[in-house]
């Protein structure tokens, strides 16, 4: 009963609380997302091996259900990631702000997502993770290596959006300090039916 609880109380303080959603975690190989969907789990930093295989959490209690799919981010994983966009309610998209070489190689893979119909309407969260690092890139710095400048729809309360504009924000984060995720999912969540 503890753990339910518990895992209640998680998924209460991220907004996801009485709400139903498939999540996916994408982005490029070492961005954060094993190690995110590991702090949300057990509350604690781990060493963990890079993602080889789709990994997914599933938790029941009661009438709650929600499912999170952390598919990797090497070339061979990013195959994968449309093979998971069914019934899709959101994307959180990491990035690490500590690798300025790799800004290009994730705007194209973001770019790639965004332009997939099968994703039209899903919200993105961007994380721009790693900000603890002494030479993490700005929110600005991020915002303009990833093209993100005219996209992004507010990080305050549930915007009306014209039909066809899609739910995006970027939310600077570090996982591993426990920093800037928390809202990104309480803005997620108010765009979860």
């Amino acid at each position: 009963m503890f753990l339910v609880n518990w895992f209640q109380g998680v998924l209460s303080w991220l907004g996801l609380g009485n709400k139903r959603a498939k999540i996916l975690f994408l982005g490029l190989d070492n961005a954060g997302k094993t190690t995110l969907l590991h702090m949300l789990k057990e509350k604690k930093v781990a060493q963990l091996e890079p993602t080889q295989h789709p990994h997914d959490e599933e938790l029941t209690m009661g009438k709650l259900r929600f499912r999170v799919h952390d598919l990797g981010g090497h070339d061979v994983a990013r195959e994968l990631w449309q093979d998971y966009f069914t019934a899709v309610n959101a994307i959180i998209f990491l990035v690490d702000c500590n690798d300025r070489n790799r800004f290009g190689e994730a705007k194209a893979e973001l770019d790639k997502l965004l332009s997939n119909d099968q994703l039209a309407g899903i919200p993105f969260a961007i994380l721009g993770n790693k900000i603890d690092q002494p030479r993490a890139a700005s929110e600005a710095e991020l915002r303009q290596a990833l093209g993100l400048q005219s996209y992004l729809t507010g990080k305050t309360g549930k915007a009306d959006l014209p039909k066809g504009v899609r739910p995006m924000e970027l939310f600077m984060v570090s996982v591993i300090r426990r920093m800037g995720y928390r809202e990104a999912f309480q803005w997620v969540a108010q765009y979860i039916d």
